[in-house]
């Protein structure tokens, strides 16, 4: 008995979005300023600036920088926009927060200038496994832009994807 196996999923009009092929390419840096504080906790002005101005900022072009205090210190939001004035020329993205913020931040970026009229009426699968660190949130804002377009949205992948929306 020889049956031809068909693929179903490879000849249905499921359309498969995975939100890897956005990842910005470009190394993501963690700037820490608990070393520019005095014993980690205290913000002091001019030697701040000083630091701020003998920095080499240079080796921060074309990555992606996020600025946080790993200490319990209380920094001014004025400590971070000087930082940001001197990353500005060289780093493609700056923000205060972790890696995961920073992330969350350029697929807000992504997401928000996505052309999704040729999803219009269409089932879509967003696959869910990635190998780069895509965050949770995006996922989150893609179903905010998909759901108004969409036929329906699954999760996973076409072999074992959990239904999430069906445009009635």
């Amino acid at each position: 008995m020889s049956t031809e196996i068909v693929n179903r999923v490879a000849n249905s009009k499921l359309v498969t979005f995975n939100l890897e092929d956005f990842y910005p390419q470009g190394e993501r840096v963690i700037f820490d300023i608990k070393d520019w504080l005095l014993e980690g906790l205290v913000l002091r002005e001019t030697v701040f600036r000083e630091k701020a101005m003998a920095h080499d900022w240079s080796k921060y072009q074309d990555t992606y920088v996020a600025l946080l205090c790993s200490t319990d210190a209380i920094i001014p939001a004025w400590a971070y926009m000087l930082l940001a004035t001197h990353l500005q020329p060289f780093a493609k993205k700056v923000i205060t927060g972790n890696l995961e913020l920073l992330e969350t931040v350029l697929y807000t970026e992504i997401i928000k200038d996505l052309d999704v009229s040729d999803l219009v009426g269409k089932p879509i699968i967003v696959k869910g496994c990635s190998h780069k660190p895509v965050p949770k949130n995006a996922y989150l804002l893609l179903i905010e832009k998909l759901q108004p377009v969409a036929k329906s949205i699954l999760y996973g992948e076409a072999c074992s994807s959990v239904p999430l929306f069906k445009n009635k």
